[in-house]
């Protein structure tokens, strides 16, 4: 059986690991910051506390057998409905939350691991993650400019031609918009609509939805 301050040592261990990753998460503004990374830390902490020492009492019984990895092995599928939580389907193609979600449950592994005092582990994991959430990120925009953004814009008579028809011509292209922003034009019948390309279209495909556009009736100019 664990003496109490060991029992203390992993839980505020397990808090303060939680805690590391959470203020990564907090720093970004994500819903699932500080207090979320620090709680599903300690808990399964305390599970895997429970799971491993709170049954000895019980097992000076020769006719009870327990695996003491039964309960800590529902953490990694129970974490699973918190992550899930924390995952946004904005528009098709858009996902937001997924390295928010997996945070969540690479922390709780660190919980697992500080509650069975494994600290090495626990420690290397947790400066791992946030060598990852904090160094990989701009490393991974600067190789693959995913996260880089074209703009069309597009002058238009609105007698002739609406927003909904020029935004189905892009979108019939396979390029997702992210954001759309209408300018009135001096006469009232013309109009800007300017529409931001998400993840980087590729200037060849921007191209030929600019053409496309541009033989729209109604179309006056369309802009790179």
């Amino acid at each position: 059986m664990l003496n109490d301050p060991e029992i203390l040592l992993r839980l505020l261990a397990a808090a303060v690991l939680g805690g590391a990753v959470g203020l990564e998460r907090e720093r970004l503004e994500w819903v699932a910051g500080l207090r979320t990374h620090m709680l599903v830390c300690l808990g399964a902490a305390l599970v895997m506390v429970v799971s491993a020492h709170g049954f000895n009492d019980m097992l000076k019984d020769p006719h009870v057998v327990l695996d003491p990895s039964r309960v800590a092995a529902q953490v990694v599928s129970g974490i699973g409905f918190l992550g899930a939580g924390t995952i946004l389907f904005l528009r098709q193609e858009v996902i937001r939350g997924l390295t928010t979600a997996a945070s969540l449950w690479t922390v709780a592994a660190v919980g697992l691991a500080v509650g069975g005092g494994l600290y090495l582990a626990a420690v290397v994991a947790t400066l791992l993650v946030l060598a990852i959430l904090a160094l990989v990120k701009p490393l991974e925009r600067r190789l693959f400019r995913r996260d880089l953004t074209r703009q069309v814009t597009v002058l238009i008579d609105r007698r002739q031609v609406s927003l909904q028809q020029v935004s189905q011509a892009i979108e019939a292209s396979g390029v997702a918009v992210s954001q759309i922003v209408l300018t009135p034009g001096d006469n009232p019948n013309d109009g800007a609509i300017a529409f931001t390309l998400l993840r980087g279209a590729p200037r060849d495909t921007a191209g030929a939805i600019a053409t496309e556009l541009q033989a729209m009736a109604g179309v006056r100019q369309v802009s790179l």
